[in-house]
């Protein structure tokens, strides 16, 4: 089932708006702050150097945002989903080395995220400090503005478990007037200097890079890439809402956005030698152009606002966690529906690990104006990856040399305003590089480290289940072995022709035999309708040994242990298996199906060191990869088995290595004498 906004409609671009341009339309806040500040102070700011400004902000949007992701990347959706992971999931088969940008790029968007939701609420509450309203008044203390912003933001991260809907419906409205609001003030500062209006003119955004008024040179790049990075996260919502309802609705944002700017560098160039502005370093024209009495309600706008950037930021996380656990870059967690969209889940280990890492930014930076410095410098890096995986996307579309013209038209642009923004690193951009590289290896040693397991996991750790049925059949029959259980359920995954993993097997054989009425081997698949709920069984021409497979709709709950009482009362009742009389009675009514427990078996990895054929890194890779897998959602949990019989075991991860190792026979002694005169 896809997103119900997969039409244009006048409700799916509402949403848009609530779901989509938080962080993009929020800019505004803090971007020609960013720029005063590359300049010094006000009084060194000239008219030419906050036109070639804007012009640079205008034709970046134009460039990045609107040409690249709204207009081409955007076609490259993966079943109505966008983002880095979608757009891999398309090209990967072309080769190998395409995991690289995918990881990198998905990595850095993630952890630049850590920093929206801190930079644009701060900068909403910092138009509170000195302000009076009525009875209440604000003071100038930072310390005022971090804790409001702390508030904010835990509200932000409770709020998501009710899903992106509900947001995006409340939301939407808030937005639309925020953009008509940056619109209308735009257009009444601009008037005041309307040569502002030659921004439009690439020229100016040429020259203003090579003019001696521009104290910064390339670095300004740096400044000017706040004002389109939220154009990745764009991409990755595009399945909330629908790529129409974004072709819909960008035309209005952009325009929203550039007159905003084009308002503000009027002000600042009237202002620039005004005595109660010109010696300050730090100040925020979007608030400063406003008449006094709209202050408050920009305020309280612009709050809304940064909290729908942080929302948007935080939806498209999900989003690309939850393709990434599809493609095995990060370990399985467990992913809640809050509605009937697939497209839009709640994963409560991202939402509080971001949750985390913001707070620490938050007290860290302590200021916008410290975030800013260490704001994008992450985020040009997943760009550039996204232009790698387009270049090989287009390659597909149209010809190779074209696809090649257009990746690196991109690809120049946006290394030049990587270099610009590298300068960030030592003033606060390590922060999100750490984040980055955390997030990077936990991805290479999951997805690396089940390549390497894969590699060394030979065709003999499957078995056919078909050739195990009448070995179970007798030892189901045997009476001389107790009974465990009258139901052994396995939650494995049976794969073509009926093949298993040996360590089912070696559960139940080669341990001590598990003797039950009926064996279950359980497989469950996951379904796009968010209610389905049916199943098929195999007996596999027995009474007692069963293939269980699952389809589940992505909202039911994976509660398998009633489904699978479900299954077997009603196989019993058409004879299908034997009855399996209760030793004592249930506590609801005499029933008809006997006891249940359920097996999971966990892999150990400490039988690597003592295979010889793998080698050091690879045992570190594999190692890792089964660590992560046994701190993150427990299978127990993932199938819903919290109130039942379950038992937990360990299997070595290679069994057949395990029986590779063996002693050589030198001698055999006949007597003691002999063995001491050797």
């Amino acid at each position: 089932m896809k997103a119900k906004f997969n039409k244009l409609s006048l409700a799916g671009m509402l949403v848009a708006l609530g779901i989509v341009y938080g962080d993009i339309g929020t800019s505004p806040l803090y971007v020609m702050n960013a720029i005063i500040g590359d300049a010094g102070k006000m009084s060194d700011i000239t008219p030419d150097y906050i036109v070639g400004s804007i012009s640079l902000i205008i034709w970046t949007l134009m460039i990045i945002t609107t040409v690249k992701y709204v207009l081409i990347t955007m076609k490259a959706d993966n079943n109505g989903e966008g983002g880095i992971f979608a757009l891999y999931a398309l090209v990967r088969r072309k080769a190998k080395w395409l995991v690289w940008p995918a990881l990198i790029g998905g990595a850095a968007l993630l952890a630049d995220g850590t920093l929206t939701p801190a930079v644009t609420v701060t900068s909403a509450v910092e138009g509170l400090k000195g302000q009076s309203f009525g009875a209440i008044s604000f003071s100038n203390s930072q310390q005022d503005v971090v804790i409001i912003t702390s508030c904010v933001l835990l509200l932000l991260f409770i709020i998501q478990r009710f899903g992106t809907g509900i947001i995006g419906n409340s939301f939407g409205p808030v937005m639309l007037v925020w953009f008509s609001f940056l619109a209308i003030m735009g257009i009444i500062n601009l008037l005041h200097y309307p040569l502002i209006l030659k921004a439009f003119n690439p020229i100016y955004a040429i020259e203003i890079l090579f003019s001696p008024t521009n104290k910064s040179g390339i670095f300004i790049l740096g400044s000017i890439f706040l004002a389109t990075t939220g154009a990745e996260a764009l991409y990755s919502d595009m399945g909330h809402v629908g790529k129409k309802n974004i072709y819909g609705t960008w035309p209005f944002v952009y325009a929203s956005l550039v007159l905003n700017y084009l308002g503000q560098g009027a002000w600042i160039i009237k202002n620039a030698h005004n005595p109660a502005y010109s010696g300050l370093k730090n100040l925020n024209p979007f608030y400063d152009m406003l008449p006094g009495g709209l202050r408050g309600f920009a305020i309280a706008i612009a709050a809304l606002a940064a909290i729908i950037a942080s929302q948007a930021l935080i939806t498209g996380s999900f989003t690309l966690v939850d393709e990434a656990i599809g493609l095995k870059f990060l370990p399985r967690m467990i992913v809640k529906h809050p509605s009937n969209v697939r497209s839009q889940i709640y994963i409560a280990t991202i939402n509080w690990f971001l949750c985390i890492v913001t707070f620490i930014v938050l007290w860290l930076f302590r200021s916008s104006e410290h975030m800013e410095a260490a704001y994008g410098l992450a985020i040009t890096l997943t760009m550039l990856m996204t232009t790698l995986l387009l270049f090989e996307y287009l390659s597909s579309k149209t010809k190779r040399y074209i696809a090649f013209c257009i990746a690196l038209f991109f690809a120049v642009i946006e290394f030049t305003f990587f270099l610009a923004s590298v300068v960030k690193f030592l003033h606060g951009g390590y922060v999100t590089l750490i984040i980055m590289l955390s997030i990077l290896m936990i991805m290479i040693l999951w997805y690396f480290g089940n390549k390497r397991r894969d590699h060394y996991e030979k065709e003999s750790e499957y078995v056919s289940l078909l050739d195990y049925r009448q070995q179970l059949s007798e030892l189901s029959n045997d009476d001389s072995i107790p009974l465990y259980t009258s139901n052994l359920v396995y939650m494995t995954k049976i794969k073509n022709d009926y093949q298993i993993k040996r360590s089912t097997m070696y559960s139940i054989l080669d341990k001590e035999p598990k003797r039950a009425k009926v064996y279950w081997f359980v497989t469950v698949n996951e379904t796009n309708n968010p209610y389905e709920s049916n199943y098929t069984v195999d007996l596999l021409d027995t009474k007692n040994v069963v293939d269980i497979q699952l389809y589940l709709g992505f909202r039911k709950q994976q509660s398998v242990s009633i489904y699978l009482h479900q299954i077997v009362n009603y196989l019993i009742q058409q004879g299908v298996i034997d009855p399996q009389k209760q030793r004592y009675s249930s506590t609801n009514k005499p029933g008809i199906v006997g006891d249940f427990k359920f097996v999971i078996i966990n892999e150990r990895p400490s039988d690597l060191a003592l295979n010889s054929e793998i080698n050091a890194f690879d045992r570190q890779l594999i190692s890792g990869r089964i660590f992560l897998q046994n701190i993150t959602a427990s299978p127990i949990s993932w199938y819903g088995l919290e109130f039942s019989n379950v038992i937990e075991e360990s299997s070595p991860l290679f069994i057949t290595m395990q029986h590779d190792q063996y002693l050589v026979q030198r001698k055999i002694y006949h007597s003691i004498h002999s063995r001491k005169n050797r």
